[in-house]
């Protein structure tokens, strides 16, 4: 039984929504360098980030932390300026699990055929942050998998290429190769400044795979960042790094939350597995959705709930 259905039994318990890999770029920069960086990250953190939501129960979270559990956190890419309003533009699963030592990835499709929490009818699960906010889509996705999630993380598109000119570049492994008229995308590594990024993330119609083939590059896009921002040394870069995501981005995890995860939860990027929901394309009342059959929502579950599987 979800959160969603035990809530209607009892008002005491509570029940969450790209990316806590940004965060962990952050951690990175939070250890070796100055106080005041230190104390720059910390009040950005707090005052600026820090967005709780009534659908999380943060005492069982902080438990769950404390005893190095695994974790799953949603990450939710806005497809709006300001982030306050527009359609999830991409949705994904982070899973954390320090002892077996895995990160885990695992996209939603946005044209997801769902029932929105709270409205009363099905609709693509992308539209559910549209339609209710953080909160809507954070139990959308727990009614939808029969699941439950401990953070979210919401980035605006905007802040993604910020991010991505501020760390220099990214290299990714791109696997087909076509040009939008503006860019050249070659087989094989591919470098990218924060423009050619967001190029890169929202082609589709080139794409044998389609929404498929995006998701999968934005995966690639989050590891590519992940990997060059661990590779950033210097004070003004990580300094620059908080002022975006302080502009850009908002979280349920406070500032000792993520120093608990930096050092706690380190050893779960060893290993880095990723996995795509998959589903049928159908057309209904003239609309295209994606329909995933049981079976796929109940393989889904079991990846998020055993890790790596």
């Amino acid at each position: 039984m979800t959160r969603v259905n035990r809530r209607k039994k009892s008002k005491k318990n509570l029940w969450i929504t790209i990316p806590l890999i940004v965060i962990l770029i952050l951690g990175l920069g939070i250890g070796g360098y100055m106080f005041s960086i230190y104390n720059n990250a910390k009040k950005t953190v707090n005052e600026k980030m820090f967005d709780p939501v009534q659908s999380i129960d943060t005492d069982i979270t902080k438990k769950k932390i404390k005893a190095t559990e695994p974790l799953h956190i949603l990450l939710l890419g806005i497809d709006s300026h300001t982030s306050e309003k527009g359609r999830s533009d991409a949705l994904m699963i982070l899973s954390l699990d320090p002892k077996k030592e895995i990160m885990q990835l695992i996209s939603i499709p946005r044209d997801t055929r769902v029932p929105i929490v709270g409205k009363g009818f099905d609709d693509k699960i992308n539209h559910a942050y549209a339609f209710g906010g953080v909160d809507t889509a954070i139990a959308t996705v727990e009614n939808f998998l029969d699941i439950e999630l401990d953070y979210y993380v919401r980035l605006n598109m905007e802040g993604l290429k910020q991010l991505v000119d501020h760390l220099g570049t990214i290299t990714v492994y791109n696997d087909i190769a076509w040009s939008d008229g503006k860019y050249d995308f070659n087989f094989g590594p591919t470098e990218m400044d924060g423009d050619k990024t967001m190029h890169f993330v929202r082609m589709r119609k080139q794409d044998p795979a389609g929404d498929f083939g995006r998701t999968k590059r934005q995966r690639q896009v989050i590891q590519g960042i992940v990997e060059r921002g661990a590779s950033v040394g210097s004070v003004t870069k990580i300094d620059g790094i908080i002022d975006i995501l302080g502009n850009n981005m908002a979280t349920n995890l406070d500032f000792d939350d993520m120093k608990t995860l930096l050092f706690d939860y380190t050893d779960a990027r060893k290993k880095f597995v990723d996995y795509q929901m998959k589903g049928t394309g159908t057309t209904i009342d003239g609309i295209y959705y994606l329909i995933v059959d049981d079976e796929e929502v109940a393989k889904v579950k079991g990846k998020i709930e055993n890790i790596g599987s």
